[in-house]
């Protein structure tokens, strides 16, 4: 008998979306995935593409420019928290649909401000918007994917990060050579309006959609291993297992480098290779779809290891072992030409999504789902904190290797704290959390 999965939500009655095969619907509620996560790294790389305009009208320096930007990541680290509490207790359909309506209001309000003051207090604004994102989808994949499918279908929805930061290179700068910059937050902001068009009509839980087959729902559902109930899970009871510092720690310590590429990356190309905004935005579109393709393939990979028989375990950390080892030759980047930088850089990309599509997948692995969205709230804290603390640390090194005349030396200096992340990480994972096995969380005073 298929235990129904729980979560805070109103029954629905809304229609089916018109042409989604039978026994699909789940991919279909993927794709929404998609398109949020896709909208929402739009929104954050504008800023980084505009750069070059502001430069000129702001003349802020680039400690200011981190600064801001550590705003943002100090709001958004608070906001993945504070989602990831509310998404667990009032559900995934108006936790998603709050969050991104914030974001898209707060998108929308860059286009009033023209100062280094007024842009602190937009992306603030946009960072406790967007923390909804990633709570939400984890928590949607849980609820809609079997264990087999969810690392896959994770890849999927998390490559639309890639996807956004491949359509923002190719338009913003056009946007903003033609309508001006205030337009691209514009356009952004209304992005995010249509999504929830199709957000609250077709979502919902898998035993509450009367569009879904019944064989699905059943494929879907087969593999719970865990009771419903309504049990309201603690941070302080979660910080009592070290199965949530393996993921506090993990994002930790690799956040901080996928915002590095995406924060970073425009000023590395003019910097390093002397190619302004015009010049540099199909390197940019390169890097992203070529880390599209492999990023999937690695979500992809630990999937297909699992249904020939590997434990999840074997099949995640082998998977992350070898990405973790493909970051390491971006450490060269500053030493081949641009082309050969941008396939380097490519491939640490992809291969940081793919570890990150794995990783986000420990958490169903392991934890019950009315724990799911607050890990992932945790650790996406302990993310948005390292990628605080480094944009800071950026900017010292930039700023400190501009006073000597020597710019290219920085991102030297930078690459290799990127490339040796991930190997240390792994071995902090794997210590605290040596096998990827559901449990079920006990008394406050007892630890796992």
């Amino acid at each position: 008998m298929n235990t129904p999965l729980v979560e805070s939500a109103t029954t629905s009655s809304s229609p089916s979306p018109a042409g989604v095969l039978r026994g699909r619907y789940r991919w279909f509620i993927c794709a929404l995935l998609f398109l949020a996560t896709s909208i929402n790294y739009v929104d954050r790389q504008i800023l980084s593409l505009i750069k070059p305009i502001l430069d000129e009208q702001l003349h802020w320096t680039d400690s200011q420019f981190g600064a801001v930007n550590a705003a943002f990541q100090g709001a958004y680290g608070l906001s993945l928290l504070g989602f990831g509490w509310f998404i667990d207790r009032f559900g995934t359909k108006i936790g998603y649909a709050l969050s991104i309506g914030a974001w898209s209001v707060m998108a929308a309000a860059h286009a009033l401000v023209g100062s280094v003051g007024g842009f602190l207090c937009v992306r603030i604004g946009l960072g406790l918007g967007e923390g909804g994102n990633f709570p939400a989808a984890i928590k949607a994949v849980a609820l809609w994917f079997p264990k087999k499918e969810r690392a896959f279908a994770t890849s999927i929805f998390n490559s639309g990060s890639n996807i956004g930061a491949v359509l923002a290179p190719a338009i913003i700068p056009l946007i903003a050579f033609k309508w001006g910059w205030h337009a691209a937050f514009l356009l952004a902001s209304l992005a995010g309006v249509l999504w929830l068009l199709f957000w609250l009509p077709f979502y919902d839980t898998p035993d509450n959609t009367p569009a879904l087959s019944d064989d699905e729902r059943a494929y879907i559902l087969g593999d719970v291993d865990e009771p419903a109930h309504h049990e309201k899970v603690s941070w302080g009871r979660l910080l009592a297992y070290r199965q949530t510092w393996s993921f506090i720690l993990a994002k930790f310590f690799t956040d901080p480098v996928w915002w590095f590429f995406l924060l970073w990356l425009p000023d590395f190309f003019k910097k390093t290779y002397h190619l302004d905004l015009k010049h540099s935005w199909l390197k940019l579109s390169t890097i992203y779809g070529i880390v599209t393709i492999l990023s999937i393939l690695g979500g992809w990979a630990s999937g297909k290891l699992a249904k020939r028989g590997w434990t999840i375990t074997r099949a995640r950390k082998t998977c992350m072992f070898i990405f973790a080892l493909c970051v390491l030759p971006v450490m060269a980047a500053t030493h081949v030409g641009v082309w050969p930088a941008v396939l380097l850089i490519a491939l640490a990309g992809a291969a940081h999504q793919a570890w990150s599509a794995n990783l986000f997948t420990t958490v169903s692995d392991m934890f019950p789902q009315n724990a799911v969205a607050s890990v992932i709230g945790l650790g996406g804290l302990a993310g948005a904190m390292g990628g605080m603390l480094f944009p800071l640390y950026c900017g010292h090194v930039l700023d400190r290797f501009r006073a000597e005349g020597n710019e290219t030396a920085a991102y030297g200096a930078l690459l290799p704290l990127c490339a040796g992340a991930y190997l240390v990480t792994f071995a902090l994972h794997h210590l605290l959390a040596p096998r990827f096995e559901p449990f079920r969380l006990g008394p406050v005073h007892k630890t796992s």
